[in-house]
């Protein structure tokens, strides 16, 4: 590392070489994806480069590279998930792909609502209470992450989705009598 901080560019190709392997089976341990492994690796060795002094000389060097490998790769990971969550476009498209359409819905999360009638309701519900119920009931998003992706508050998502399953239930009743007094949820 004092041959790196020194500006021998042969050393940080030597540190690659030598630890190269490791970073990345590590980094890939923590992201799963290949390309995002990738990526925390070349950040390591990027942030060994420009700033050698950070490394602890009281410890061994293999721990300390493993502990910024940790800290890269969680960090790809965060900025991976937050780039999903705000490219995630919320259309009508994205809604009726969201909306169930077939015999591979989730039976168990529906009931015995015929999901036809579920498809029908939900078209029936206010624009920003289709998008909160779909998002959330269908997308698998937190009501945090809806209200992320709306720009809305948790509050105002939390009481859309609750007054959007309410009238579900109310649209789905006559339909469904075995609904009577049993909330969508």
């Amino acid at each position: 590392m004092q041959a790196v901080a020194d500006g021998d560019h042969s050393a940080i190709r030597q540190l690659y070489d030598r630890y190269g392997r490791l970073v990345y089976s590590q980094a890939r341990k923590i992201c799963v994806s290949e390309v995002l492994a990738e990526d925390a690796a070349q950040e390591v060795f990027l942030a060994l480069w420009r700033d050698p002094g950070r490394f602890d000389t009281s410890r061994r060097f293999s721990t300390w590279l493993l502990t910024v490998v940790h800290h890269k790769a969680v960090d790809a990971v965060r900025r991976e998930a937050a780039a999903k969550r705000r490219s995630v476009s919320v259309t009508d498209e994205y809604l009726e792909r969201c909306i169930p359409t077939g015999a591979d819905v989730d039976e168990a999360a529906l009931g015995a609502v015929d999901h036809d009638h579920v498809r029908v309701a939900l078209k029936k519900l206010p624009t920003d209470q289709r998008r909160a119920v779909a998002l959330a009931y269908y997308g698998g998003f937190t009501q945090r992450e809806v209200a992320h992706i709306t720009g809305v508050p948790l509050g105002t998502v939390k009481s859309r989705i609750f007054t959007g399953t309410q009238l579900l239930r109310r649209l789905l009743t006559p339909l469904m009598p075995e609904l009577a007094g049993v909330g969508v949820s």
